[in-house]
């Protein structure tokens, strides 16, 4: 695998007036074999970065040297060799809780129709598989939502929810679901499902929890499918007052289409934003709290 580094000075525009948090991009990477990168998540030490290629596939890889080594492994979302989640859109994972993927199909070019679905899965069999098979545990539709479904767990009041959001100009929220509830359900619009909603911002491509901070980004675009945006949310006040409440906003004079953002360190301090483009789709960010 070839990966193209390249080095970046500071290019954020910042909407609040805090000073706090601050983001630095620090180098940029062409990471190939992932077709278009849809987000990124960090798990037990490793970065697993997923996209729509042929079939669409999660992959495993190191970080060493600010640099990502891809481990040689990767878990095609296929059953029986057919593409399932064709279109991975966040993975919601917690040790000791039930592991979920997002799909979210955009079923015409307006952007008004959309098929959401939240997919529970056997994360540690299908790391050894390869596949799903055997290891898809729950189809769930997510009719609650509004634009399309995006898992992330966040802690709220002492307990875990499976947080999602919409993507779209109008009527947006974050939606709080009952993680034992919704392994258990069909679909999210039943009863004891949905814990809270909030309204949010526009364009939300995936979400990323910092609980030791008690905030949640919103990890968005500035515009339908272009330049890039990190909206930072006090999640206690947001699910309080049932709108987001701003901390900062941060926006990236680039303009491709952002997907994806993790941590990579334990002090969240160093992280990995994630585009959809074929080449320079991986970048490292420094993050000064």
């Amino acid at each position: 695998m070839k990966t193209a580094i390249f080095i970046f000075g500071i290019l954020a525009a910042v909407l609040v007036t805090d000073d706090k948090p601050e983001l630095k991009m620090m180098s940029s990477a062409t990471i190939d074999s992932l077709g278009a990168c849809q987000g990124a998540a960090y798990v037990d030490g490793k970065v697993y970065l997923y996209g729509d290629r042929e079939t669409s596939m999660i992959r495993e890889y190191a970080v060493k040297d600010g640099s990502l080594q891809y481990s040689g492994k990767e878990i095609k979302l296929t059953v029986e060799s057919k593409d399932v989640i064709n279109h991975p859109t966040g993975i919601a994972y917690q040790p000791g809780k039930p592991v979920f993927i997002g799909n979210s199909i955009r079923l015409n070019p307006e952007g008004t129709s959309w098929k959401a679905i939240i997919y529970q899965i056997d994360w540690e069999t299908s790391k050894k598989k390869g596949t799903l098979d055997g290891n898809l545990i729950r189809t769930i539709e997510d009719d609650a939502c509004i634009q399309g479904t995006r898992p992330e767990y966040v802690r709220y009041q002492g307990k875990w929810f499976v947080a999602s959001a919409d993507y779209g100009d109008k009527k947006n929220e974050v939606r709080l679901y009952d993680p034992e509830a919704l392994a258990n359900a069909d679909k999210t619009s039943k009863k004891g499902v949905l814990f809270k909603k909030f309204s949010c911002g526009a364009w939300v491509q995936n979400l990323h929890w910092v609980r030791e901070k008690g905030i949640l980004i919103l990890i968005q675009n500035q515009i339908e499918g272009r330049k890039w945006r990190f909206t930072f949310l006090d999640l206690e006040k947001s699910v309080r007052a049932g709108e987001q409440h701003v901390i900062r906003t941060v926006d990236i004079d680039k303009a491709d289409e952002l997907e994806g953002f993790t941590f990579t360190t334990d002090n969240n301090t160093k992280g990995i934003a994630v585009t959809s483009s074929r080449k320079e789709n991986v970048h490292f960010v420094d993050v000064n709290w």
